[in-house]
């Protein structure tokens, strides 16, 4: 099929999107990158001559050529890039958080429908074989009921992460450990156990010094009636993520490498009346998937050109930032917040403090 063309709007994180395109060279060509600082764009296309660069945005979005816009920027700047570039008739690949709040996301949905083009958020830990064997046994039947979830996200982040203007800001930033770094480990919750029902959250800034949040405590309870904690800190000695769901059937923890926690290595530990060979003919039958983001970028490619797909869509962001909107609501009312949040609660537009 046609390769698709996609610019690159931001050479931060960009590179790594770029690194995942490369690694897919019969499905996509990377038409441009756009920064403004165009000598650290070109820093790693260097041998890549076919690649355009660019600091002008509109430009870009100009090209006939070019279907498929990448977002790679601040997180202050992800609605209004990926409204124009809808509006300009791209589909659009987002960067987490696709916005900062509930009702920005609820415009960028009208507008997709508005326009017929379609926005995929960037939820790249959902791909690996770690989190397609553990779908794979509950769609089998044998995991049974979910009855807990635990989750760590502990990084490491001090003030030369923050030295970055824009970061730890709530202008520049939006948020902190829960928006920037616990985002995934949180979509991973839903995607594996269904909708929240209800977060109460404790957040506080005790590692660095920063306007936003850098540790958490979260209580979480599912639609289904399951429970999970999740515990998030900027202040670990080393950087580790890990995810533990306990069911009927089996027990399933991940290994703890931090930024892809689904490619890691999982243990699948049957519990009776579950056999560990019933666990493990699953396993063994579940083929191995491409993880990160190239598992994501080969998915978006799929649903551009009509073929079977996993991707992320839309809909999802929105349950994500809702889940977001619902955390910095609880911990600061000091109660549980039931979902979804719907158009007059306190954070569905933005839950960015009141300035003091």
């Amino acid at each position: 099929m046609k390769k698709v063309n996609v610019a690159i709007i931001g050479a931060g994180i960009g590179y790594k999107h770029y690194i995942a395109y490369r690694a897919l060279p019969d499905l996509y060509t990377v038409t441009a990158v756009c920064d403004m600082n165009t000598a650290r764009a070109a820093a790693f296309i260097e041998d890549d001559s076919g690649v355009e660069i660019t600091s002008d945005f509109e430009a870009v979005l100009a090209n006939p050529e070019i279907e498929l816009i990448d977002i790679c920027l601040p997180p202050h700047l992800h609605f209004d890039f990926t409204a124009r570039a809808m509006r300009a008739g791209k589909d659009v690949i987002c960067e987490k958080p696709l916005s900062n709040s509930v009702a920005d996301v609820d415009r960028l949905i009208a507008i997709s429908k508005e326009t017929g083009r379609t926005v995929y958020p960037v939820f790249q830990y959902r791909f690996g074989n770690g989190i397609a064997r553990l779908r794979a046994l509950i769609d089998s039947g044998l995991a049974g009921r979910a009855y807990v979830a635990a989750m760590e996200t502990h990084w490491n982040r001090d003030a030369d992460y923050y030295a970055v203007d824009w970061r730890g800001t709530w202008k520049g930033e939006q948020g902190g450990v829960i928006l920037g770094h616990a985002i995934h480990m949180h979509d991973l919750l839903s995607f594996i156990l269904g909708p929240v029902d209800s977060v109460f959250a404790r957040l506080d800034t005790r590692v660095n010094d920063i306007e936003v949040e850098d540790c958490g405590a979260l209580s979480i309870q599912m639609s289904s009636g399951a429970l999970a904690t999740s515990s998030v800190t900027l202040g670990a000695g080393n950087d580790t993520s890990r995810l533990r769901f306990c069911f009927e059937g089996v027990t399933a923890e991940s290994g703890s490498r931090p930024y892809a926690p689904a490619e890691d290595n999982w243990t699948f530990v049957a519990r009776a009346p579950v056999t560990q060979g019933q666990i493990d003919a699953v396993i063994a039958a579940t083929p191995d998937q491409s993880g990160g983001q190239v598992g994501f970028s080969l998915q978006v490619y799929n649903a551009m050109r009509g073929l079977e797909s996993e991707v992320v869509n839309i809909d999802e962001a929105r349950r994500s930032i809702e889940f977001v909107s619902a955390v910095y609501q609880s911990s600061r009312t000091g109660a549980p917040v039931h979902l979804p949040l719907n158009v007059g609660d306190s954070t569905y537009d933005g839950w960015e403090p009141a300035p003091v």
